[in-house]
């Protein structure tokens, strides 16, 4: 298999061949370059200071055996942990948690799926491994997993101040459901803390906005309606850069309101395993998403590049997405 390159930041890249991992630093911004076969452009530096760095998961799925199991339904390849090993959303968190406690981020944010039933096993799991670290740093929305059945941990909306730039942590879940939402109010709340705001605003949650398709009221997201109604705040008030979230494992861009992109960011439980890291510049936002690096990770996340085959899925390309949908510039309005 040839290498991947999996990160572009305007300093760095990674490229990973299997267990092999070839971080170059030490790159300039906005410059060619080419490694293994594989020419590429390090991103533009967005002007000004760098305000500050924050990261954030989704799709931890603490408590979950079978990788590719959907539902009830046969098909696979279905993967689980080795006898003797670490269940594997284990050692992929702990792999993500130490990577980020690394790289000394200003802020944790965890986009929901922390759990895979919501039990307070799960949850008690999920916090010694993300709380201890981070402490008041860490900030978390529940996502569909968390709430199945109508549990209430780590329900509610969040505004998080930081440098140079806020964040909206919106909770989209709908108790007992796979898909989301969002109430009038909680458009009302966001509407009115980015026309408010003195800085640039993303908003995150666990599911992802419905853009285009049918308006399937069941809807694997977002529920349409809702998602037209976030697209209109989105595109009426200039302090909102972007709107990202989980849910999908994958990773995707598309921009909604002319301009603004909405964010699909990767699991971190299984392929390609990965965090994404915010850098915050007066002019600009980098995307940086990270595939870790750890061995034990690299090894499990390698095991499920074959996940949903049965279903015609082809889980490399639908979970890496393209390195423009992983690694980009967030532009000020």
């Amino acid at each position: 298999m040839p290498h991947e390159l999996t990160t572009v930041a305007d300093d760095a890249a990674t490229f990973h061949d299997g267990a092999d991992v070839d971080h170059v630093g030490g790159l300039e911004p906005d410059q060619p370059y080419e490694r293994h076969g594989i020419d590429f452009r390090t991103l533009p530096r967005p002007t000004g200071r760098l305000q500050c760095r924050f990261g954030t998961v989704n799709d931890l799925h603490f408590g979950e055996v079978e990788a590719g199991r959907i539902d009830e339904q046969p098909g696979g390849p279905v993967k689980v942990a080795p006898p003797g090993a670490p269940p594997y959303p284990e050692t992929m968190n702990w792999a993500a948690a130490a990577e980020m406690a690394a790289a000394d981020l200003d802020a944790v944010i965890v986009k929901g799926d922390l759990s895979t039933d919501g039990t307070d096993e799960e949850f008690a799991a999920f916090e010694a491994c993300y709380r201890r670290p981070f402490g008041d740093r860490l900030h978390v929305v529940r996502g569909n997993h968390d709430v199945t059945r109508g549990q209430t941990e780590y329900a509610g909306d969040q505004w998080i101040e930081l440098p140079g730039v806020a964040v909206a942590l919106l909770d989209t879940v709908i108790p007992a459901s796979a898909t989301g939402t969002l109430s009038v109010g909680q458009l009302d709340w966001l509407d009115a803390g980015a026309a408010a705001s003195t800085v640039p605003v993303i908003a995150m949650g666990h599911h992802q906005q419905w853009i285009e398709g049918e308006r399937d009221p069941e809807y694997f997201g977002i529920h349409p309606d809702a998602s037209d109604a976030l697209s209109a705040v989105l595109a009426r008030r200039p302090a909102l850069v972007a709107y990202t979230a989980g849910h999908t494992h994958r990773h995707r861009v598309r921009l909604v309101a002319g301009s603004v992109p909405s964010v699909e960011v990767g699991c971190v439980k299984d392929f390609p395993g990965t965090w994404a890291e915010y850098r915050v510049y007066d002019g600009g936002i980098l995307q940086v998403v990270h595939r870790m690096s750890d061995p034990a990770a690299l090894a499990w996340s390698e095991q499920c590049r074959g996940l949903y085959a049965d279903f015609g899925l082809d889980y490399v390309r639908y979970a890496l997405g393209r390195l423009g949908d992983r690694c980009f510039t967030i532009a000020f309005r």
